[in-house]
């Protein structure tokens, strides 16, 4: 069986480093507060909303932690009127053998209001997901 974590943040601008960024501090906050296991992730999905175009987000994981096995899309979402903008979601899909009433991790949806955080820790965070 196959279940979704969900996420979402708020990017500050429309730019690389930006993206960047926001990627890699909701994929960390995904992570530590489901002690996700690396090997369990099936597949993942990024959309973000239309105003946010300048990079990849799957880029980030792929190359900053070597994600080159896990199969993982972009998209876009709908541009829907009075919309949250610069909006950059992730769909995280774990290989399971709970079914869909047993609970096997803490949130199953995670929510950063903005990147506010300076200097974000790529290195601890690649450390932490390498240890589940």
């Amino acid at each position: 069986m196959t279940k979704g974590i969900r996420g979402a943040i708020t990017v500050k601008e429309n730019t690389s480093k930006a993206i960047e960024e926001s990627t890699m501090e909701l994929l960390s906050e995904m992570f530590e507060k489901n002690k996700l296991e690396l090997n369990k992730i099936s597949h993942v999905i990024f959309t973000t909303t239309p105003d946010l175009n300048a990079d990849f987000p799957a880029k980030f994981p792929r190359i900053l932690l070597g994600w080159s096995e896990i199969a993982m899309m972009c998209y876009h979402e709908l541009d829907v009127e009075n919309g949250l903008k610069k909006c950059l979601r992730i769909l995280l899909n774990i290989n399971t053998n709970k079914t869909q009433d047993e609970k096997d991790y803490e949130k199953l949806y995670n929510y950063v209001k903005s990147n506010q955080k300076e200097n974000f820790d790529y290195v601890k965070f690649k450390k932490i997901v390498e240890a589940w």
